[in-house]
């Protein structure tokens, strides 16, 4: 497979903080990732590195071919980047501040005239094209940071938080314009948006304390949840728990409110059908039975902030860095 993106053990400590700690990890053409963690986890960091913005303690990054460290010039061709907080220069305006980025990257005639109108008509600026950025709301300063992003067309796409300070109908947005970009590029997302991942990714890896501790499709992800597979069933007949819990494919039935009650599966198996069944044989009255929906946020948080004493806890010393 031709990978675009290749990072290989990338560490970078700050004195006696490690904020990353061996992270290897390869993204090929056509893949959205989604780069998942608490804050501090050292996702940005993490980003900051791929993109030639930090240098790693230890560790390489290849982008399409090209070593960061070695080929500083030629790698940041092939990327674009949106950072956190989508620094500009506040007293330009969006279309002063988008032309500066084209000589940056010396574009010239017609091409960069079809990309200036590209990244203004799909991130919609244009109410705001002769406005000093300064006084934009965060959610114009955020889409002016994506269309710089975006305006040379790379092939490879590092994005910290691209949704964040917009509504609901510009996230869409947003995330409409990432998918129809997906199929000719390598793209990395940072988010805290769990719904996020499920909209436009189809990998999702998390870190926690510098380490990649999940990596995955969203769906591989979500079967880690302990809801996974769960069966939600409402009856008011006397012994349902019992009987459940005298199912081999059952390991728990836990009590809620209301006469409801949540049946855990044995080893994540899918066991609605025999639950069905039981209800029919049982001549039980039930107003609801369904399967939990499965919740990356529940993967997510036992990964990250496990109890202590936990099989996923991560305890590798003193780690550092905002995020």
């Amino acid at each position: 497979m031709d990978w675009m993106i290749e990072v290989e053990g990338l560490v970078k400590t700050f004195g006696h903080l490690t904020a990353v700690d061996g992270v290897s990890f390869n993204v090929p053409k056509g893949q959205v990732l989604g780069f998942l963690g608490p804050n501090g986890a050292g996702k940005s960091t993490t980003m900051k590195m791929i993109t030639g913005f930090m240098t790693p303690t230890a560790g390489r990054v290849r982008v399409v071919g090209h070593e960061v460290d070695e080929e500083p010039i030629a790698a940041k061709t092939q990327i674009g980047y949106l950072p956190e907080g989508a620094p500009a220069y506040p007293d330009m305006t969006p279309i002063a501040f988008l032309n500066f980025v084209a000589d940056v990257r010396g574009m010239k005639g017609a091409h960069r005239q079809q990309r200036l109108d590209y990244v203004i008509n799909n991130v919609h600026l244009e109410a705001v094209l002769e406005q000093p950025i300064d006084t934009l709301s965060k959610g114009f300063k955020r889409r002016v940071g994506l269309a710089q992003a975006i305006l040379h067309d790379p092939p490879v796409l590092i994005l910290d938080e691209p949704t964040d300070g917009l509504d609901p109908n510009q996230k869409h947005e947003v995330r409409g314009l990432i998918a129809n970009m997906a199929a000719e590029k390598a793209i990395i997302i940072s988010t805290h948006i769990l719904e996020e991942v499920d909209a436009v990714c189809s990998r999702a890896m998390i870190i926690a304390d510098g380490r990649i501790v999940a990596d995955g499709t969203p769906a591989e992800l979500e079967q880690q949840s302990p809801f996974h597979n769960t069966v939600l069933i409402d009856s008011p007949d006397h012994g349902v728990a019992e009987a459940l819990e005298a199912m081999a494919a059952v390991s728990k039935v836990e009590g809620l409110q209301g006469g409801r009650f949540r049946v855990y599966p044995t080893d994540g198996q899918a066991i609605v059908t025999e639950i069905a069944d039981l209800i029919r044989t049982q001549g039980w009255s039930t107003s609801r039975l369904s399967v939990e929906p499965p919740r990356l946020d529940d993967v997510f948080r036992n990964i990250t902030n496990p109890r202590p004493g936990s099989p996923s806890g991560h305890d590798h010393g003193n780690r550092g860095e905002a995020s």
